[in-house]
């Protein structure tokens, strides 16, 4: 196959929310409550929810900027590409990188909208959290069919109100959830309390699949503040292994047949971790009394769940011992690990060894079949899917590397030290509420 005849889908990229979102969502009643955006002195733009400040509405948005500046957090809309949170700028943007469809997470409620929970009356945040629903369903993905699959928010902190409006957004199209992958991590029950039962039920009965973000719920571990901070970023991707193999023992899992996406979680980590939980079951399940259904670990696994990828040579050297049928591809746009605009490029280098059929079910074909979206039909054929055919598409967009002025220049003398992890964790800990109290982002 060559690089151009490729058919791309991206399981995980996020957007940054324009301030627009809340105009045509929301009627009269509640417009007064609805979320706002303002600027401070700084010229930074900032959202309020229910009367509280949120941090940096950037999240790590650096896409086209030089790499010297990826540290450096966007703060106003201006210092970011149109695509990030422009549903025509993403559109040119993914032709240019080939990508034919993408899995859009939230960037300022969080990763599975916590930022609902946090509201004082949660029927409140409940509305709000509809009426963005709607907004990313009706407006973000329903301009262009087929180029964005919906991914819906749930109140999973009000289980029978979560399965209400999995129910209201099925019907509207919505393919995934998002949803914290250890509900502990915010207080709430975890996953395998019975609480949770109308959401399965309901998720079961849409054929929606479970998305777990890494840092959504339990965040990655770094060793101290003085951790250099691309350590940090090494083990990102694998910290998700520990709700991993929560969800793989969920009983639920079998009893509804759900289906969960590892959302940037990597897949090189993957054939250690099914080794393993097969071990574990083998010599410790006459005391432990887990039950796999007559199944091993791994082959429950390879059932119920996808992988993805950015970039991870070494498991793509391994797929036999993943399985072929539960990987696929992401770009993580516009954040720093995002290789666009040379996504396709990476993607081919990594997956040339492979069958045509192999490259087909990686780079698009699994993340399709899994989320049960036929983009391809929907965009009236493979020929008009392929890298080649969107790149020409978007042959007249920009991309060229931009710079917002980079990092604060050093003293005379002064010699440059290794971002640590105290460093990331500072720049978003304190954030402002409208009264001027100090909050924790």
């Amino acid at each position: 196959m060559k690089l151009e005849d490729m058919i791309m889908v991206s399981v995980d990229d996020h957007i940054v929310e324009p301030a627009n979102m809340y105009k045509n969502h929301l009627p009269p009643e509640w417009q007064d409550k609805a979320p706002t955006m303002g600027v401070d002195d700084n010229g930074a733009d900032y959202w309020v929810f229910d009367g509280k400040r949120t941090g940096a509405i950037g999240l790590n948005a650096v896409v086209g900027r030089p790499r010297e500046e990826y540290g450096c957090e966007p703060v106003a809309f201006n210092q970011m590409r149109a695509g990030v949170y422009d549903i025509d700028g993403r559109i040119d943007d993914m032709n240019v990188n080939g990508i034919m469809s993408s899995i859009n997470f939230p960037s300022v409620v969080g990763f599975d909208g916590y930022r609902f929970m946090q509201y004082d009356d949660r029927k409140v945040g409940l509305r709000m959290l509809q009426a963005y629903n709607d907004w990313h369903i009706d407006e973000w993905c329903a301009k262009y069919p087929g180029r964005n699959i919906p991914v819906g928010l749930v109140p999973y902190w009000m289980p029978e109100e979560a399965a209400r409006e999995v129910e209201r957004i099925g019907k509207k199209g919505v393919r995934t959830i998002t949803m914290c992958d250890n509900p502990t991590f915010h207080g709430l029950p975890g996953i395998h309390n019975e609480i949770y039962k109308p959401l399965w039920k309901a998720l079961a009965d849409q054929n929606i699949v479970i998305s777990n973000h890494i840092g959504s719920g339990s965040p990655a571990p770094h060793a101290s503040m003085e951790t250099p901070i691309e350590a940090w970023i090494t083990t990102m991707p694998m910290a998700i292994s520990n709700s991993a193999a929560d969800w793989l023992h969920l009983q639920a899992l079998r009893d509804y047949d759900l289906k969960v996406c590892l959302s940037e979680g990597g897949i090189g980590w993957i054939p250690y971790f099914l080794e393993r939980a097969d071990f574990a079951f083998e010599h410790h399940h006459a005391w432990t009394h887990s039950d796999f259904g007559g199944m091993k670990p791994s082959e429950l696994f390879r059932k119920h769940f996808m992988t993805c990828f950015i970039d991870d040579a070494f498991g793509l050297q391994n797929i036999d011992a993943i399985g072929e049928d539960i990987i696929s591809y992401e770009c993580d746009y516009p954040h720093s690990d995002c290789l666009w605009p040379e996504a396709p490029e990476r993607l081919y280098e990594t997956v040339k060894h492979l069958t045509d059929a192999q490259i087909d079910k990686i780079s698009h074909a699994n993340a399709l079949r899994f989320f049960d979206y036929d983009a391809i039909g929907i965009l009236g054929g493979r020929d008009k899917c392929t890298v080649g055919a969107l790149r020409e598409a978007g042959k007249d967009v920009d991309i060229s590397t931009r710079s917002f002025g980079g990092p604060a220049p050093l003293a005379p003398g002064e010699k440059p030290r290794r971002v640590t992890s105290g460093d990331i964790i500072g720049m978003f800990a304190g954030v402002t509420k409208a009264d001027g109290e100090l909050e924790t982002a």
